[in-house]
């Protein structure tokens, strides 16, 4: 039976890997995007995450399309790598309004919606930075952190009611955001990950298949790592 599937930034990278994966295997999905134009193939609707009035829209639109929004990823997120000292205020808080607090208003205007339905899946895209940390990152590693405290305090508040509350932690991941780096830095990263190589978008997106399907009913206010061992331990 075909679910209702919202995807915040699905219009390329991670996100769009998890929207084809769910919209492959039969979910009717809808993808946000802020910029850009939407991908071929999915019913795509402009949103920016920063804006209480655009997240409450999107789901609008996707529940006229398609029904009640029973999985919801949240996956809008960008970066603004410098270090902490010459980081400007605006910088720190630009990537915590996008990363944390959309996650917060996406989450928020989901919710009512499941709890009415008395099912749900949240699923929040962090990263193997959240907990290992990143020298230059500080305002993305905080942002991505936080997601883990609120997911798992979501997953308290609602799994009484049938919804499940999941972070998805990815490594090093072949997109955009990590092609600005040149060949020597990326040799690097690639060091220190024990299997030793990238995952493609498409290796996270099987993870959250795999999350918002009926095999994981009982798993909530997990952490799951796909960072090829980079972040073990953390």
């Amino acid at each position: 039976m075909s679910r209702s599937v919202l995807v915040t930034g699905g219009n390329r990278g991670i996100g769009l890997a998890i929207a084809r994966e769910l919209a492959a295997n039969g979910d009717a999905v809808a993808v946000t995007y802020r910029s850009g134009e939407p991908p071929e193939g999915l019913f795509g609707i402009q949103c920016d995450v920063t804006s209480v009035e655009d997240v409450d829209a999107a789901f609008s639109k996707a529940e006229a399309e398609h029904g009640p929004v029973e999985i919801v990823i949240a996956n809008a997120g960008i970066t603004k790598d410098t270090l902490l000292p010459m980081m400007k205020e605006e910088t720190f808080t630009e990537v915590i309004d996008t990363n944390l607090t959309g996650a917060y208003r996406v989450a928020k205007r989901a919710v009512r919606p499941m709890l009415r339905l008395k099912r749900g899946r949240i699923i929040l895209i962090s990263s193997v930075v959240a907990l290992l940390g990143s020298a230059g990152q500080t305002n993305y590693a905080a942002s991505k952190a936080g997601l883990v405290g609120f997911g798992r305090s979501l997953a308290r508040e609602l799994g009484s009611r049938g919804i499940t509350v999941n972070v998805v932690a990815p490594g090093f991941v072949e997109t955009r955001m990590t092609a600005v780096l040149d060949e020597d830095q990326q040799e690097a990263i690639r060091k220190s990950i024990p299997l030793g190589r990238q995952a493609s978008p498409a290796e996270i997106a099987r993870v959250v298949r795999f999350l918002a399907s009926d095999d994981a009913s009982y798993i909530t206010g997990a952490v799951i790592p796909v960072d090829g061992g980079l972040g073990m331990g953390h």
